[in-house]
């Protein structure tokens, strides 16, 4: 497949995904082509590395009951979806903190003197570039941006390979905090919930094609 090919493939896809509302809950999406989305997910890049995300497949019933209940925006999605996910963002994304130490050391390998090194460098970054310390949400809420790419990535592969998908917000955030951490789903505050994803194969049609505001009005060059 030459360049031009694979651009308008890439861009097919691109106009091919949509919030799906409602999905054919009769169609059900393969484990391959699951860990395939999942795994796209995984390798998606983070600021400075520190990958601050966790994906929960969320299967049970009753978790998914209790979820519908206060999740205004996945009413059609929670009981027809093949796959339903939540994307969790870390609490605990630090410098300093034993999650990125570990992290650094045993993922990454890093060698203690490189990261004796980089340490100021991340703790400026985060401390006076970015001022994350000036609250716990201003550190959770860098960590759910990254968790945003997560999520754009695996739609957006979902839809190079014909699965549906649908990011979801509408959910009262204190009410499904609260059912998470009943669960043990939060391991102790380390984590809290960022957004809801769906996955499945569209049961309709969109009502019409895509639509976006005009190149000129969302590029200026300088």
């Amino acid at each position: 497949m030459n360049n031009t090919d694979k651009k308008q493939e890439i861009l097919d896809a691109f106009n091919f995904r949509h919030a799906t509302k409602e999905f054919d809950p009769t169609k059900k999406i393969s484990d391959e082509d699951f860990q395939f989305i999942l795994e796209t997910g995984r390798l998606s890049p983070s600021s400075v590395g520190y990958e601050p995300w966790k994906f929960l497949v969320v299967e049970n019933k009753d978790l998914k009951e209790k979820l519908k209940a206060v999740s205004w925006g996945a009413q059609g999605q929670i009981p027809t979806a093949s796959h339903f996910v939540i994307i969790l963002s870390r609490t605990d994304a630090r410098y300093d903190s034993e999650y990125v130490l570990d992290l650094q050391k045993n993922v990454k390998e890093m060698p203690d003197d490189v990261l004796e090194t980089l340490m100021p460098r991340y703790k400026d970054f985060q401390e006076n570039d970015f001022h994350l310390f000036e609250s716990k949400r201003a550190l959770f809420d860098w960590a759910s941006k990254q968790s945003y790419i997560a999520l754009a990535n695996m739609m957006t592969s979902a839809a190079q390979i014909g699965i549906d998908s649908c990011p979801i917000e509408g959910f009262n955030y204190d009410q499904v905090h609260e059912i998470l951490k009943e669960e043990g789903l939060l391991e102790d505050g380390k984590f809290d919930i960022s957004v809801m994803v769906a996955f499945g194969y569209r049961i309709h049609e969109p009502k019409r094609g895509k639509t976006r505001r005009s190149m000129d009005q969302v590029v200026q060059w300088v």
